[in-house]
């Protein structure tokens, strides 16, 4: 799968949003390894702090499904004329799936004309996570 199939996969994810009080939809899509892709897109609740983020939707489904290591690549898009990043808290929750697998997998930031690239280090450098228990 290509990057442009990747955020194309995040396009369509974030097509799914149900964002009825920020109208503002947000889709993600992790590329492993082995070629397969997981999506997710941001839920929305009347009770605004229990909102689900695109990015942590997509993990949490990845992980479901026993994908522990492999992580590539993240696409991640929204609404807006600028490329949208990771919040923080997606950002750790990609940074404890990555870490499972020993990767640093980049992050396509997606805008309508342009697509900024960046790893994940670069988003959370020091970042928290399993090995830091160890």
């Amino acid at each position: 799968m290509t990057d442009d199939d990747l955020i194309a996969a995040a396009r369509a994810a974030a097509a799914q949003s149900y964002s009825p009080y920020s109208n503002f939809a947000v889709g993600a899509a992790l590329r492993f390894a082995d070629g397969s892709v997981v999506t997710g897109t941001n839920i929305e609740n009347a009770s605004y702090g229990l909102a689900l983020c695109a990015e942590t939707v997509a993990v949490s489904k990845a992980m479901a499904d026993g994908v522990r290591g492999g992580l590539e690549a993240v696409a991640v898009t929204g609404p807006g004329a600028e490329p949208i990043t990771p919040c923080g808290r997606c950002r750790q929750v990609i940074n404890e799936l990555a870490q499972l697998g020993g990767t640093d997998p980049e992050i396509l930031c997606v805008g309508p004309e342009t697509t900024r690239r960046v790893r994940l280090s670069q988003l959370l450098p020091d970042a928290f996570g399993p090995a830091s228990l160890a």
